[in-house]
């Protein structure tokens, strides 16, 4: 394999996704254990609704490092066109 045609900085867009994940973890575990949940004040807390977009987002830059790898295998010659479409389908369809 090679160095990466894109430097590994597909690596980087999965990890926003882990990010967004601890995210969404650490407001739903306040948000469980909240005694009145319908006053609450905490700079990590949000409601189920914007934890579903934070969900949202961090399953498009998954879909997108998986893509950017797929793609960066193929500029680099680490994958053929044959590979690139197969695995395309296999992980991203």
């Amino acid at each position: 394999m090679s160095g990466g045609y894109f430097d590994y900085n597909q690596w980087n867009v999965e990890s926003l996704a882990e990010d967004i994940d601890r995210a969404i973890a650490r407001s739903t575990r306040l948000l469980d254990n909240l005694p009145d949940k319908d006053h609450y004040e905490h700079c990590y807390l949000y409601t189920p609704e914007t934890l579903a977009k934070f969900a949202e987002a961090r399953d498009t830059l998954r879909k997108a490092a998986k893509m950017a790898q797929r793609v960066d295998w193929l500029l680099s010659g680490d994958d053929g066109e044959e590979a690139f479409h197969r695995r395309w389908k296999e992980e991203l369809e």
